[in-house]
């Protein structure tokens, strides 16, 4: 029976695949543990610079599994908590990656598909990608997507689509914030690779500080204490073993330029 995970790392690049093409990799709770767990061992492996989700066979990711639904109507109230909170665990997992992350989407991406590629740092979608967040029509909520949906195309667009269900293009899900960028289906690994040329050129240690970063001044107002804080996280970063390497670099093409 094929692995529903595939992990393949090349040039420092880690490629995660959902493999479960049958079914258009929808997710179930084995799906959702492998995921999380490839993602921490990727996460403290420091030859892995960046890490590229994407699915195998037509679709991105359908979602949940129809089957692991079925089981999840007979759980308890207790049983269903448990299994969300793992759901919610592999999406923080995801969202908190110290590494870039970059979702391929080549193909439909539905309700959790749909958090997993908000999850991610950087999107980058075929032409032909379309998304739907069909949890309302299940009579359900996309509770545990929605703090990474709603961040990622904001609150306007996620009331809209999480209260219809509609289909939407790749162009709109641009428009929204969604995708971060458009290829044509011929051109989605070039446009990702171009991509992992550029984060690969920049440090690991202060890219894994600028996830850090972007978390921190988020979440309040910019006042006294955010002000603080950015200034002791630049101190600590050029005082650092990688900072003092390119500060020292930079100066010395500067002073090569010059002469």
């Amino acid at each position: 029976m094929a692995k529903n995970l595939e992990v393949t790392i090349r040039n420092s690049v880690a490629l995660v695949v959902l493999n479960r093409p049958g079914i258009r990799n929808a997710f179930d709770d084995a799906l959702i543990g492998a995921l999380t767990k490839a993602l921490n061992r990727l996460d403290a492996d420091k030859s892995v610079r960046a890490v590229v989700l994407l699915g195998n066979g037509v679709a991105f990711c359908a979602g949940a599994d129809l089957n692991w639904m079925k089981r999840m109507a007979g759980y308890t109230e207790k049983q269903n908590l448990e299994d969300a909170r793992a759901l919610a665990e592999m999406l923080r997992t995801l969202d908190r990656l110290s590494k870039p992350t970059i979702a391929r989407v080549h193909g439909p991406a539905v309700a959790g598909g749909v958090g997993l590629v908000a999850a991610c740092d950087i999107a980058i979608g075929s032409t032909e990608a379309e998304f739907c967040l069909t949890e309302v029509r299940l009579g359900l909520t996309p509770a545990t997507i929605s703090p990474y949906v709603v961040r990622a195309m904001g609150e306007r667009a996620a009331r809209r689509y999480f209260l219809s269900g509609e289909v939407f293009t790749a162009a709109e899900a641009y428009r929204l914030g969604l995708l971060s960028d458009l290829a044509q289906p011929g051109e989605l690994d070039n446009a990702i690779n171009e991509l992992l040329g550029h984060i690969v050129s920049g440090g690991s240690a202060a890219q894994a500080e600028i996830k850090d970063l972007i978390r921190a001044v988020s979440r309040g107002p910019i006042d006294d204490a955010m002000i603080e804080d950015t200034a002791r996280r630049i101190a600590k970063v050029r005082v650092s073993p990688e900072g003092r390497k390119g500060i020292a670099s930079f100066l010395a093409k500067r002073g090569a330029k010059k002469k």
